[in-house]
């Protein structure tokens, strides 16, 4: 009798070698599902007739009927190669932008990305930010040229011509690679035809093709555009016996075998800068050899609601073995919890098992407060993997609520499981003002959320127009400030500074980590010393929340250990809410630099320490010239050269800034800076004024400051939103 898949998924688990972790990551509409489909067919998990029609990994309605993947999805599934079986643990991305967020998490999950473009296309601005994100989290990438069958029947080009075409587009995605990958990777990690990291094909019709395969197969690039040539019938014939011979999932996953790292071999060099603790420890040996037998450490990065399971934790295993009824203790949730089943995924149903070794990609139940980005251990408290960051920050908010006041319980609930099932969507619940706020990528992302909260939770529930999200900084340094507690015993001084911008761009890109830190940190003082920072200011960084950091400048302060806690729980509330309009602060460099404290305990209680810290660094930012900065996202804009005079009107009617403006061919291409708050209704304006023929994708997203003129009326109009009496602010 056949072996089946979960038991031969469930052989494989326990071979490291024999086992790739790998992601499918593209710009939008390149083809990934339509790819991912076919790596299913080859393992035999779908027919091959529905292959790259059938999208098996959209298992959402709503995926289906907008033609774009949304969620993430997992698959477990066997590949051989010259009579030796490999386990594939599969995760396949979204492309949109505004779902960037799982792409972010899924690169902490695998070891290996096939990053896909569009012959016709090449790499677009998405391209870009999916293998920044991968090589953030040490990711190797390889390449697929998807729809090739679109130069040969659309574009009629010639052999030359399009080996012109593919020799530009891998330079453009080395280019990239070489720009954002770490140092020591930027030239081993170049792709390119003749090491075999680069295929060609067309997912919609099966077929693929690498250098490798063509030698060993055989085959010439001359079958391939032979076989679209002739009558449509000729044509349908020739492209199967082509995808026969040539089968897409076979070149691809030899590929992958091939050039992307076990678990093992990417663990020695991904777990150090992914991980927080010491190498040298018993856990730090453990998670680099990948050890079955160490402490368990696993990483959530997407929880699911299954109406018949409850919640299920998919995530890496990095280190020990996962088993059915494990006592785990959740590390950023501080507490104990118990694993109640442990799946292994395929497509889109899950198989229980009783224990997985490390290495492997699966899915837990039973967390009842697992986040992604929550790492789970056993045996208690340990060092937690660095939280996952996307690349870009929620700029478009929606206040939420019930449309019957009974189900309001239901919809706090339905929000907090919300946000685990998606962290990008950041949600906030004022208890005091009743106000539910959701902040999301962009429009679609928040009008996808909501419609989930209708369909799926079953809430009925009513929406504000979109909000946007603006940050508070500061102009200058501000003297000394002093806040005084509620006894008059204790005094703290806080002056506030505009932090560097260079220290601001490395702790964005990920060079200084974010944390608390008790001691002092290795990674902090590295990344500053790069920066021109003495040992002795660097090792004073105490905390680092949302690009703000907090340094400890007294001096022979004794009971300073007993209430820097409460000191940096004060710091990260302000820097939550700042003192202008309650928005979040950006870029504040925060410096104590004396202390007066009663020697008694009782008297420095966070009653005393929480309101003088408050008082004295509020002061301090009021008087360092306090300004908001707005969300600006630059923007490629394409459409036909007829409506260049279209495209640089409706920029400039949004106070938009013009960057540049190319023709490639046809096309005109404009890079524009906009600011979020003018990009409401944005697609249908572009549509507008293009005929339906232009369309735009978000190539980055600063902070900038608000124009001069718009400060007083955006910050009157977001404290009367708020319902926010002036008093209660900085001034």
């Amino acid at each position: 009798m056949a072996e089946r898949m979960v038991d031969k998924v469930t052989r494989l688990m326990k071979q490291p070698t024999q086992i790739r972790n790998i992601g499918v990551c593209a710009h939008i509409d390149h083809g990934k599902t339509t790819f991912s489909d076919n790596l299913l067919a080859g393992a035999g998990m779908m027919s091959e007739e529905e292959a790259g029609k059938a999208c098996k990994l959209d298992f959402h309605e709503d995926e289906q009927e907008r033609g774009i993947t949304i969620d993430s999805a997992s698959v477990s599934m066997v590949h051989t190669v010259e009579d030796k079986e490999y386990l594939i643990n599969l995760i396949d991305t979204p492309g949109h932008v505004d779902f960037g967020g799982d792409v972010t998490r899924a690169m902490r999950a695998v070891d290996g990305a096939i990053v896909l473009i569009c012959a016709s296309e090449g790499a677009m601005p998405q391209t870009e930010t999916v293998l920044r994100q991968a090589l953030k989290e040490r990711v190797k990438p390889v390449l697929f040229i998807n729809k090739v069958d679109r130069l040969i029947k659309e574009l009629k080009l010639t052999p030359e011509q399009m080996q012109e075409r593919f020799i530009k587009q891998i330079a453009s995605v080395n280019k990239i690679i070489k720009s954002v990958a770490p140092e020591e990777y930027k030239e081993i990690w170049q792709v390119s035809i003749e090491a075999g990291t680069v295929a060609f094909g067309s997912a919609f019709h099966n077929w693929g093709i690498s250098l490798a395969y063509m030698q060993k197969k055989g085959i010439s690039f001359k079958e391939i555009i032979d076989a679209y040539t002739g009558t449509d019938d000729e044509i349908k014939e020739k492209v199967k016996e082509l995808a026969k011979k040539t089968p897409i999932h076979e070149v691809v996953l030899d590929m992958a075998i091939e050039h992307h790292p076990d678990p093992q071999q990417a663990q020695e060099y991904r777990i150090p800068r992914l991980w927080q603790g010491d190498m040298d420890s018993t856990d730090g040996h453990s998670l680099i050899k990948c050890d079955p037998e160490g402490r368990m450490f696993f990483v959530i990065v997407k929880v699911v609601v299954d109406p018949q399971a409850g919640e299920i934790a998919a995530g890496r295993l990095f280190s020990g073995t996962m088993k059915k009824g494990d006592e785990v203790f959740l590390n950023m949730a501080n507490m104990p919890s118990r694993i109640q089943q442990v799946y292994i995924y395929n497509g889109a149903k899950k198989e229980i098992v009783d224990n997985v070794p490390c290495g492997n990609i699966i899915g837990i139940g039973g967390l009842k407060a697992g986040m992604p980005g929550e790492t789970i251990t056993t045996d208690g408290k340990a060092d937690p993997f660095e939280e996952i960051k996307h690349i870009f920050d929620p700029v478009v908010t929606k206040a939420i609520e019930a449309k019957r006041p009974s189900d309001l319980p239901k919809l706090i609930e339905v929000l907090r499981q919300v946000q685990k099932e998606d962290p990008t969507i950041k949600i906030e619940i004022n208890e005091e003002t009743g106000e539910h706020l959701m902040h999301g990528m962009g429009e679609l992302h928040l009008e996808v959320i909501e419609n989930r909260i209708k369909s799926d939770k079953g809430v009925e529930v009513q929406t504000s127009p979109p909000i946007v999200v603006y940050r508070e900084a500061i102009q200058k340094e501000s003297p000394e400030m002093e806040g005084k507690s509620p006894n008059k015993h204790n005094k703290f001084y806080i002056k506030v500074e505009p932090l560097d911008q260079e220290v601001a761009d490395a702790i964005k890109a990920g060079n200084i980590p974010e944390g608390r830190f008790k001691k002092k940190n290795e990674s902090v003082i590295a990344g500053l010393r790069e920066l021109g920072w003495d040992a002795k200011s660097a090792g004073r960084v105490k905390a680092i929340v949302n690009g703000n950091m907090f340094l400890d400048e007294t001096r022979g302060i004794v009971h300073i250990g007993e209430i820097i806690e409460m000191v940096l729980d004060m710091f990260a509330d302000v820097m939550k809410a700042g003192p202008l309009a309650k928005e979040p602060c950006v870029n504040v460099s925060v410096s104590m630099m004396d202390v007066k404290l009663h020697e008694d305990t009782i008297h420095r209680g966070p009653a005393q320490v929480y309101p003088a810290v408050r008082e004295s660094l509020r002061g301090a930012l009021m008087q360092a010239g306090p300004i908001l900065f707005e969300p600006l996202q630059t923007l490629r804009i394409e459409a036909p050269n007829e409506y260049m005079g279209e495209l640089s009107k409706l920029v400039s009617s949004k106070r938009g800034q013009l960057l540049s403006m190319d023709q490639e061919g046809e096309i005109t291409v404009i890079m524009a800076k906009m600011p979020v708050a003018e990009l409401m209704g944005w697609s249908n304006d572009l549509r507008s004024a293009t005929a339906g023929r232009g369309n735009s994708s978000l190539v980055d997203q600063v902070f900038e400051k608000l124009p001069n003129e718009l400060q007083d009326k955006i910050r009157n109009q977001i404290v009367s939103r708020k319902g926010i009496s002036k008093g209660v602010l900085g001034a």
